[in-house]
């Protein structure tokens, strides 16, 4: 999930951990099976997502285009599934070791990029601060891919 904002910040403990002025806020959920081919081809996506306006106020420009920073959170909660019952299911998510490389990975290609990046703390209890701008937040999801037979296999959620 991506959130245009004009501040934003992560709180863990009473303290700021990661901070940004104008830019996105990105909230990432690495499902079971996803990749780093899916974390950086991801990474680039949400580096050149055009969310930001241009001169005439549509949205043309990316992050990348302004060079502003991204905030990037891991949020597990993204893969919820509450099709049963009342109490939603976490099962889609990745294993904590594989959804923090993967976040790791997502971060590190954002930065390749030559995006400044702050982040929160995996599998912390965090408090995240912001102010959406427009507002304006989008899902980005990477496409399943197909597995042989058809069957999709993954989705890096942002």
């Amino acid at each position: 999930m991506i959130q245009r904002v004009s501040e934003a910040r992560v709180v863990v403990e009473g303290q700021i951990v990661g901070e940004v002025g104008a830019g996105l806020l990105v909230l990432v959920c690495a499902l079971r099976g996803d990749t780093p081919r899916e974390a950086r081809r991801l990474a680039e996506r949400v580096a050149g997502y055009r969310v930001f306006p241009d001169a005439e106020g549509r949205m043309n420009l990316s992050a990348l285009d302004r060079g502003l920073p991204i905030l990037v959170v891991s949020q597990f909660t993204l893969a919820a599934d509450g099709r049963k019952g009342r109490r939603p299911s976490f099962d889609a998510a990745a294993p904590p070791a594989e959804g923090r490389a993967l976040v790791e990975c997502f971060r590190a290609s954002l930065q390749r990029l030559g995006i400044q990046t702050e982040a929160g703390v995996f599998g912390a209890a965090m408090r995240v601060e912001l102010v959406n701008e427009g507002p304006a937040t989008f899902v980005l999801e990477d496409p399943p891919q197909a597995a042989p037979g058809g069957a999709p296999t993954s989705q890096v959620v942002a």
